[in-house]
Order: structure tokens, then C-alpha cells, then sequence
């Protein structure tokens, strides 16, 4: 048995609400919607065997992020931060997308979901079926180089397999200088035109359906205000009450795999 709560966010009490009827509410809403967005973090890939940052076993509370994830970080010793992204790069290349994945590329391909905006890069999305992503903090399986402008996608380029087995540190093969993750690190500014289209699309959108972020990590956790402002819905599924619940229309508690999974069958009853 699935172990969901299900609780609407009523200002200024949260009323627990027993059965299906959020999954109901919430599938009608999405089922009417005429621009569904959703807004993804690190939790919807947790099921994946992908390990998240900030939850109870998350990786922050084993390494300290400006070791690893900061651009001081990388000139002080830029072989322990590619030791790491290469160990990281390899668990995410062997994940598979879950239920909650294949769900939203399920959305799109019904012509209801519009976009996926997420905070990760891991690369799932795109490899469950989903076609427009705005990838806030960029892609582990893209390298760029620190002088030129030289930028690789390792799994389009099928160098992967390669770089992953290669102890020495990457070169740029255009100037000759060190390659690294094109991800966001602490300390640094998300892609403008990522952020600029990110908000545009929370502009247009009536809906924002809000999988397993933390809501903790600005600018990216305004899109779902930025929806609600604009008069839209917020449909949250998360393991745990998040930066995103107090505004959220409806909150729903579980894995994220096993509640998109029921939330799709119950839109596609009511599309017919």
C-alpha cells in the first residue's frame, strides 16, 4: 500500500484530508489546465538511486559544498572536485528514469504539460522523453572550458565512457585549458537566458506542479510564486513540507513515483 498523505494547504491551518481526494482535485486541475509547467528538484530522482543534497542522507551532510561546488573550490584543487563529479557522473549514468519521470514526458506527449523546469542535471528528463527542459543549473554531462568558449556534451559526443575512465585531469581541446562541469556552483549566477525563459513560462502558466525540491534554493524557487501571483495553481508532491507548502493549493505527501503514477491514471480517466 502506498504510503501518501494527502493535505491542502487552508491559510492558516493545513487540513489532512483522508482517501483519494487530493489526487481527484488535483488531476482536475491539471486535466483543465491550458498551461501546466512543472518545476522539479533533486527528490524526483531520489527514487532513481540518484542521491539528493539536502535531505537526511543528502551529500551536503558528508562533504561541505565549497570543497566541491564553488569556483574557489576548483582552482584550490580542481582534482578533487573532478574525482567527485567523475564518481557522481558515473551513479547518474547507470540511473534509469522512474515513474515520476515518465509521468511528466507522458503529460507532454498528451499536449497538457508545456514545459519542465528543473533544478537538475541530471539529465533524466531528457532521457524519460521530455522535450522542452530548462535546465536552471545546467547538465553533469556537460564539460565547458575555463578560458575559451568551448563546451562538449559528453553523452552527444560519445566520449563518455572514456572520460569517465580517464584519471588525469580534462584539457580543453581547443585552447588547452582545464575543462569542468558546465553545472551552477555556489557563488554563482544561473544561465540568464535559462532564468529569463524559466520566468517567462511561470508567467504564462495556470498551473505549477512542484516535485521534490526543497523550495530552498533562490532564484529557481520563485517560479511556483511567480505562477501564483499570476492567479495559477500550485500542486506540490514531496516527501516532506517544503519552502514551496505554505503557498501550495494542494500538497500531497509521498514518493514522487507512486503519486504521479496515480495523479496520470486519474487524468486520463477524466480526458476521456
Amino acid at each position: 500500500m502506498m504510503d501518501i498523505t494527502y493535505v491542502k494547504i487552508l491559510k492558516p491551518k493545513i487540513r489532512k484530508i483522508l482517501g483519494n481526494g487530493m489526487i481527484e482535485e488535483a488531476a482536475k486541475i491539471i486535466a483543465r489546465s491550458r498551461f501546466l509547467i512543472a518545476f522539479t528538484g533533486a527528490g524526483i530522482s531520489a527514487e532513481s538511486g540518484i542521491p539528493t543534497f539536502r535531505g537526511r542522507n543528502g551529500l551536503w551532510k558528508r562533504h561541505r559544498p565549497e570543497e566541491l561546488a564553488t569556483p574557489e573550490a576548483f582552482a584550490r584543487n580542481p582534482k578533487l572536485v573532478w574525482e567527485f563529479y567523475r564518481w557522481r557522473m558515473k551513479i547518474i549514468s547507470k540511473a534509469k528514469p522512474n515513474k515520476a519521470h515518465l509521468v511528466l514526458a507522458e503529460l507532454e506527449r498528451m499536449g497538457i504539460l508545456k514545459a519542465v523546469i528543473t533544478q537538475n542535471v541530471d539529465d533524466l528528463h531528457r532521457e524519460a522523453g521530455n522535450k522542452n527542459i530548462i535546465e536552471l543549473h545546467g547538465n553533469i554531462f556537460r564539460v565547458k572550458c575555463i578560458r575559451c568558449d568551448y563546451r562538449e556534451n559528453l553523452k552527444e559526443s560519445g566520449r563518455l565512457e572514456k572520460f569517465l575512465e580517464d584519471e588525469d585531469l580534462p584539457k580543453c581541446p581547443k585552447c588547452g585549458s582545464l575543462l569542468r562541469p558546465d553545472v551552477v556552483w555556489f557563488g554563482e549566477a544561473l544561465p540568464e537566458s535559462a532564468l529569463s525563459k524559466a520566468f517567462s513560462l511561470a508567467r504564462r502558466a495556470d498551473v505549477c506542479l512542484v516535485v521534490g525540491t526543497s523550495g530552498q534554493v533562490f532564484p529557481a524557487a520563485y517560479i511556483p510564486y511567480i505562477v501564483k501571483d499570476n492567479g495559477g495553481y500550485v500542486i506540490e508532491i514531496n516527501p516532506s513540507q517544503s519552502g514551496i507548502t505554505p503557498i501550495a493549493d494542494i500538497f500531497i505527501r509521498g514518493k514522487a513515483g507512486e503519486v504521479m503514477d496515480e495523479l496520470l491514471k486519474k487524468v486520463e480517466e477524466l480526458r476521456g
